[in-house]
């Protein structure tokens, strides 16, 4: 059997997926991987395709117990983290997803990240001075990952004193989130899950005493679903508040999915322009005009999401295979948004580039509900980066992280 360019567990392939995806999409439409008995999907038009398939879903329990849907039950002492991860509404069908989302998505659409730009910018600005005061260090750790943390703690109303607590949990419960997480990863997670909600559950204690003034925590704690559970209940339902498991794991979701992919999109960003110095200079010459499809372009060129994972909830025909009821579809982002089936030049940084539909935010009911936010946070430190740190160069090569799924470098060493 010829072996599959796919391997996410090596060092080799995570620095660079790309030319083993053009393998991929070469040979196939869908690939099963057998380490994980995973079905890889790497084009572009059947990613997006697939993240609307009400065939496929985030979760299965809504529908079937483990022993009917032919799977093992996670070992009791996982418990602590997946009892946190599944009450989120990424890891939810419908009707709980709806409920949920309907409740939170008012803090982040459009017109209410419009409100929080000034502090977006300032925060950014404020990063940005230090960091440049400084003579630069590690982007990632002095200004790639404070902004965004900075910026959903503020949303959620956590006290300046806690936050530095929250990008060590977070990054720890997201470890689980790789294809095979070994044990050592799985008791950090569960560490992690643990402190967290023994956290929030305090802290929202403390909310319900005395609400904050506009913070997201405050907010949910008063917020009901006026259609009741899933809109779909009927008067008798009533109206529905969420449950204390759903809202604290709603704020980890909020934290680990608002500021992980603004991390990655920052520093691998960076690297990508550093490595294209043509490109860095034409948006160095014009960065208003530029920075918009900069952002976009930077999320689709390496993306900071690679895979997508979702479970089949009935047999599917697909590509002459069938995708048995049971099985798990893993869709591969970084791949769809390199597919030259779309993509012209796929595999050049093209900052001006105008037609880039990349699924770096998914689609379908799980799109990501924090894009306009994470877009927001990106065009305020690359754009005080640009004017404030013209000069800024790469003074070490970086190296990747272990993760594949979420990737991302280790450190990113720069001179202002």
């Amino acid at each position: 059997m010829h072996p599959t360019p796919f391997r996410p567990a090596e060092r080799d392939f995570v620095a660079d997926p790309y030319p083993a995806y053009a393998e991929l999409r070469a040979t196939g439409r869908v690939h099963h991987y057998p380490p994980t008995g995973q079905w890889l999907i790497p084009h572009h038009a059947d990613v997006r395709a697939l993240l609307r398939d009400r065939r496929l879903g985030r979760s299965y329990q809504h529908r079937f117990s483990h022993a009917e849907f032919g799977r093992t039950p996670p070992p009791p002492a996982h418990e602590p983290f997946h009892t946190l991860n599944d009450g989120g509404m990424l890891d939810l069908e419908p009707p709980d997803h709806t409920r949920i989302r309907r409740l939170v998505s008012q803090a982040f659409n459009p017109r209410t990240v419009e409100r929080l730009a000034p502090t977006v910018h300032r925060l950014a600005a404020r990063l940005v001075d230090d960091f440049r005061a400084a003579g630069g260090g590690d982007l990632v750790a002095e200004v790639a990952e404070p902004l965004p943390v900075a910026v959903i703690a503020e949303i959620l109303g956590i006290p300046d004193a806690d936050r530095p607590l929250l990008r060590p949990w977070s990054a720890a419960i997201c470890g689980m989130y790789e294809l095979d997480p070994g044990e050592e990863t799985a008791a950090r997670a569960v560490r992690a899950s643990v402190e967290f909600t023994a956290y929030l559950r305090e802290l929202i204690a403390e909310r319900r005493k005395s609400p904050g003034r506009g913070d997201l925590i405050s907010a949910l704690i008063a917020a009901r679903d006026e259609e009741g559970e899933g809109g779909g209940g009927g008067a008798c339902a009533g109206p529905r508040r969420l449950t204390e498991q759903e809202l604290v794991s709603t704020c980890v979701l909020l934290l680990n999915a608002g500021h992980e992919a603004t991390v990655n999109t920052t520093a691998n960003g960076w690297y990508a322009l550093f490595r294209n110095p043509a490109q860095l200079t034409a948006l160095r010459a014009e960065p208003d005009a530029l920075l918009p499809t900069t952002v976009e372009e930077l999320m689709r060129y390496d993306t900071p999401l690679q895979l997508f994972e979702r479970w089949v909830l009935e047999d599917i025909e697909f590509a002459g295979r069938t995708l048995p009821r049971g099985s798990e579809v893993a869709l591969l982002f970084g791949s769809a948004n390199r597919d030259p089936a779309r993509f012209a030049h796929p595999d050049a940084l093209d900052l001006s580039r105008a037609d880039n539909p990349h699924i770096s935010f998914g689609a379908g009911i799980h799109y990501c509900l924090g894009a306009p936010l994470a877009r927001l946070e990106l065009h305020a430190s690359f754009g005080q980066l640009l004017r404030k740190a013209p000069g800024m160069r790469l003074v070490a090569e970086p190296e990747w992280g272990p993760g594949f799924v979420i990737r991302g470098l280790k450190e990113l060493r720069v001179e202002c």
